[in-house]
């Protein structure tokens, strides 16, 4: 299912080298949903992480600030 919605929306993160943050005006209101999944999640609900590259540290940062 991932894989679909990222093909229809010509998402590719296995491209991408650098991590940005969203310009999208409502990428904080998304942010706190998608938290708020993890903190509390509805009744019965299975919350899923999905992580491209699990065993590869982010060395090379391009916006150093960021932790």
């Amino acid at each position: 299912m991932v894989q679909r919605i990222w093909s229809s929306r010509g998402i590719k993160p296995h491209l991408v080298r650098t991590f940005k943050l969203s310009n999208d005006p409502r990428f904080e209101e998304k942010l706190v949903d998608v938290v708020a999944l993890y903190l509390d999640p509805p009744e019965r609900a299975v919350v899923l992480c999905v992580d491209e590259k699990s065993q590869i540290q982010a060395l090379d940062r391009t916006q150093p600030s960021l932790p």
